[in-house]
């Protein structure tokens, strides 16, 4: 009953076995063999244009290297309060991109309000020097709550970062598991055609082992990420590593039904917890997150019993969200969740 984070899970034999085969032959390094641009064409194919590609191994770096190629001197980006990279990278954009500031955007269901946005970067008018410059906006796709922008709401937030000529990124850890709930959108629909300039597509909470790509929209943006990547120590010798893992990952669409998988297995567990009455929803998501509010009693049991699971803050534009007795926790199901394991986390809820 492993629940605490997709980055748990292991890797999809698809892609264990498409590593094993790469592992027994010579290729150039560094990105330059024959699977790395096999990759680099896929990527092409998938979002419909010609993309420029960089390989790196987390999403931590993959995000703040994005933000450090578009800074400037005093320079600002603009996240959601609850972001991942303001809350949970431990100041590696800040750190990569020699002191760009990160400034909080409120907004409700964990998503960037485009009226609040818009009041914020006007706190920096154009040639403040004391205020600094604004960049760029980074929105988080799933959201860090599990809700997922629809491309209408990433279209408004586009208008206001074109208005100030600022860049749009795109933190795309849980990308699969956005795109699938906008039925039909492709991942050009999720992304430059609704005015996203970068993308960090992530692999590795969706089966890959270790497995993430910034994807540029405009190569010319990305002129000066190759340094970047060389200087932060994200440039792999052996890159076609993670290009064998993302060969096996978009071949005939499996990244989407893993994401699909792990979706299904969290609508069961949101079905599961609705008709509690041990348990509630705390909001609504369509991920693969799904965050709870249980009696702490009732938590404590299921943790002896197996289940693993993160405590989680309780967002600030919801303060009385819980009573003392209670607690929020998160619930994340991946591609190796089954329905055995649903089923026994909410018996062990249930008491």
């Amino acid at each position: 009953m492993f629940f605490a984070s997709d980055n748990w899970a292991g890797a999809h034999p698809a892609i264990s076995e498409r590593l094993f085969q790469e592992s027994g032959r010579f290729a150039s390094a560094y990105g330059s063999s024959d699977i790395d641009k096999k990759v680099e064409e896929a990527f092409c194919e998938l979002f419909q244009r010609e993309v420029a590609v960089f390989f790196v191994a987390t999403g931590t770096a993959a995000n703040s290297l994005a933000l450090a190629s578009l800074t400037r001197p005093g320079g600002v980006a603009f996240c959601h309060n609850e972001a991942h990279v303001t809350n949970d990278e431990c100041g590696a954009p800040e750190f990569l991109s020699g002191g760009l500031r990160l400034v909080t955007v409120n907004g409700a269901n964990g998503k960037i309000d485009p009226a609040d946005l818009t009041a914020r970067i006007g706190r920096f008018p154009p040639g403040a020097v004391h205020q600094g410059q604004p960049t760029a906006v980074t929105i988080t796709q799933a959201s860090e709550i599990g809700t997922v922008y629809s491309l209408n709401e990433i279209e408004a937030i586009a208008n206001v970062t074109r208005a100030r000529k600022l860049a749009l990124h795109m933190d795309g850890a849980r990308f699969a598991n956005a795109l699938v709930t906008l039925d039909g959108a492709t991942a050009a629909d999720m992304t430059w055609k609704r005015g996203v300039d970068i993308l960090s597509f992530g692999g590795t909470k969706n089966g890959c082992w270790c497995a993430e790509a910034l994807i540029y929209f405009d190569p010319d943006m990305a002129r000066e990420l190759p340094f970047l990547r060389k200087r932060s120590a994200q440039l792999f010798s052996k890159s076609r590593f993670i290009a064998a893992q993302f060969d096996a990952y978009l071949k005939g669409g499996l990244w989407l039904e893993l994401a699909r998988h792990a979706n299904a297995m969290a609508d069961s567990l949101r079905a599961g917890l609705s008709a509690s009455n041990r348990a509630r929803l705390a909001w609504d998501t369509v991920s693969n997150e799904v965050f709870a509010i249980v009696a702490r009693d009732a938590a404590r049991v299921a943790e002896e019993k197996g289940a693993r699971f993160y405590e989680w803050p309780v967002p600030a534009e919801t303060p009385d969200l819980l009573d003392e007795s209670e607690m929020l926790i998160r619930l994340v199901t991946s591609f190796a969740t089954e329905q055995p394991d649903v089923d026994n986390l909410l018996e062990c809820l249930a008491g």
